[in-house]
């Protein structure tokens, strides 16, 4: 099929760029001592937007702890429709801009619906591949990345292209449910300890360089590039 062959779709104020993908090595089911979970179904998006996901995850405060400043480049890998996508939108100003990256088409048009009618347009929306974020090189001050690493069918790979795409001072953001803490209420598939993040992380040529951790239920780590 043709959509096989040229996966990544690229979406940038109405303009469609088609480049061509490789064909990706075989999925893993496991890495590093630790089991991937499935994807999130497009179907399911309505739980990424539940009214009660700030009192519950303090999306607010995490998004404040980014620091997002007017004019910064970074993107929202796993953006899925968009509920942390068009507040950085918001934060970076029109002079910045956000990518949006899912391996979901749905996705993607449910966030342009919701984008359009807050009339926000500096969001850039990329269709990826499992195995590569298709990113721009050397573009991204940040990288945040919300409880999707962990659905990774391809972590070094996807890992490496969001190094590539990372400026020499950029940083990668992980947030992921804690594995460490039974309360919280998630699968243990979907939830990743800090052992286990610094373990991939450090194994893929980045060191955590700052932590949060004040969230109610995730960690988060933020990770520059190592000199490995």
């Amino acid at each position: 099929m043709l959509r096989s062959l040229f996966v990544p779709l690229f979406f940038a104020f109405g303009l469609n760029v088609l480049a061509q993908s490789e064909p990706p090595p075989p999925a893993l089911h496991e890495y590093k001592g630790r089991v991937i979970a499935q994807t999130m179904h497009w179907q399911g998006a309505g739980w990424l937007i539940r009214h009660k996901r700030d009192r519950e995850e303090a999306t607010l405060k995490m998004r404040e702890e980014l620091k997002l400043t007017p004019g910064m480049s970074v993107c929202d890998m796993g953006s899925g429709n968009g509920y942390h996508t068009l507040p950085m939108a918001q934060a970076v100003g029109e002079k910045g801009k956000v990518y949006a990256v899912d391996v979901q088409p749905e996705m993607l048009d449910m966030l342009k619906k919701r984008a359009e009618a807050q009339g926000i347009s500096n969001i850039i929306r990329i269709l990826g591949a499992p195995h590569d974020p298709m990113l721009p090189e050397n573009t991204c001050d940040m990288i945040l990345l919300v409880d999707v690493y962990h659905e990774f069918s391809h972590p070094e790979q996807m890992l490496s292209g969001m190094r590539k795409a990372l400026k020499p001072d950029g940083v990668i953001v992980l947030v992921e449910y804690r594995a460490e803490d039974e309360t919280v209420p998630i699968k243990p598939e979907h939830k990743m300890s800090k052992e286990q993040i610094n373990k991939e992380m450090t194994g893929n040529g980045f060191k955590l360089v700052r932590e949060f951790n004040e969230l109610p239920w995730q960690h988060m780590m933020f990770f520059g590039k190592s000199a490995s």
